[in-house]
């Protein structure tokens, strides 16, 4: 179904879906990983090592999502990823030990790996019919997602919920969802090719925008992963005012990202892109200088406005890269990007219990600030 300007109104309309899908589950996590913490009794280290099996289960999956959606499409992908991606919830409430819950989380993040991919790639093939940006519109729903997530998950943790009755209850309503959304993704054939480099190996330059997915993402995911860990933790808040750093954090990026699009068409990716690290750094920056909570939000906030738009850009940069097709680059891009959102919060785990969870978080700060260094490799101008 399409607009009477051709436009396939009701496919972008199913991927906007899809990525609120994504992010609403994810947020459920996200908020209740300080209660499946204390449930377990494990510390900051254990629980970053338990959190690697998210990393190790989507970084396998991801590059066979990218040759899955070119010999298959990524309509039958996406459809797929996304009812596995929500039925695995519940396995993280009910895992009886770290071991086990790390093994649910490898099916989690397996589930998320092959769900991101394949939906990113339905995503550009939208883009690509619309012919402006449109790509950073998705990424917003993503984050209202998790917007909307974290709130459930807060709500959940304020009243006492149990975490499985939550996780179920969660899991089943947007299986519901994606089944329903999935109708109106666009068909197979529109990014399905019979050959081509599924697992291609990337350009220098095309290195380079990767390692800028790197930065941006291993700050994104330590948000994710230990914002709510270090307000309740380091700066003592409550269940409700830990939730609301993720949220905070999470609008911030949805309003970013529903302007992203009409700024990175006034002002060009290299700026946005310099403009995003610099404030993502300062951002964080000021949260961890933070002597209470109230403060350390408005940094969150600072940092999801400038994180908002920059894997945007690298995907809509990478999916034009000539010899490759568009799911095998974007798998390129989402493997080495997501590697930091997987790979950097256990990371931060370990590190937290030799220098503080605050210290630990300073590496961000360094990362994010890179990407301003860094902002050239987006130039549309340069040859991937």
């Amino acid at each position: 179904m399409s607009g009477g300007n051709g436009l396939p109104r009701a496919a972008r309309l199913a991927v906007i879906g899809m990525f609120f899908a994504n992010g609403t589950v994810f947020g459920n996590w996200i908020a209740r990983i300080p209660d499946v913490q204390e449930g377990l009794g494990i510390g900051e280290g254990v629980l970053g090592l338990a959190l690697l099996g998210a990393a190790v289960g989507a970084l396998l999956a991801m590059p066979a999502a990218g040759w899955l959606v070119s010999r298959l499409g990524s309509r039958p992908v996406t459809a797929v990823s996304a009812v596995l991606f929500c039925s695995f919830l519940p396995l993280l409430a009910l895992a009886p030990s770290a071991v086990y819950l790390g093994l649910a989380l490898f099916l989690f993040g397996a589930g998320n790996g092959l769900m991101d991919v394949s939906m990113n790639s339905q995503a550009v093939a939208v883009e690509r019919r619309y012919g402006r940006s449109i790509m950073a519109s998705f990424h917003a729903m993503f984050s209202f997602g998790g917007l909307v997530g974290a709130g459930m998950g807060g709500l959940a943790a304020s009243l006492g919920a149990e975490l499985v009755p939550h996780f179920l209850g969660a899991a089943a309503v947007f299986v519901v969802v994606v089944l329903l959304v999935g109708r109106w993704l666009l068909p197979a054939a529109e990014d399905a090719a019979a050959s081509g480099p599924a697992f291609a190996r990337p350009t220098r330059a095309l290195a380079l925008l990767g390692f800028v997915a790197f930065c941006a993402l291993l700050a994104e995911g330590a948000m994710a992963d230990w914002s709510a860990v270090y307000l309740r933790g380091t700066l003592e808040a409550g269940p409700g005012m830990a939730a609301a750093g993720f949220a905070a954090f999470s609008l911030a990026m949805a309003l970013g990202r529903l302007s992203g699009d009409y700024f990175i068409e006034r002002f060009g990716a290299v700026t946005i892109l310099r403009t995003g690290g610099l404030l993502a750094a300062s951002g964080l920056g000021l949260s961890l200088l933070a002597g209470g909570p109230y403060l350390a939000l408005v940094g969150f906030v600072l940092v999801g406005a400038g994180l908002s738009t920059l894997f945007p850009i690298v995907l809509s940069t990478a999916s034009r890269a000539p010899g490759m097709t568009p799911g095998a680059a974007i798998a390129s891009m989402a493997t080495t990007g997501y590697f930091g959102f997987l790979i950097g919060p256990p990371v931060i785990g370990f590190a937290a219990e030799l220098v503080t969870l605050r210290g630990a978080l300073a590496l961000v700060v360094v990362l994010a600030a890179a990407i301003a260094l860094l902002a050239r490799s987006a130039d549309p101008r340069k040859k991937l």
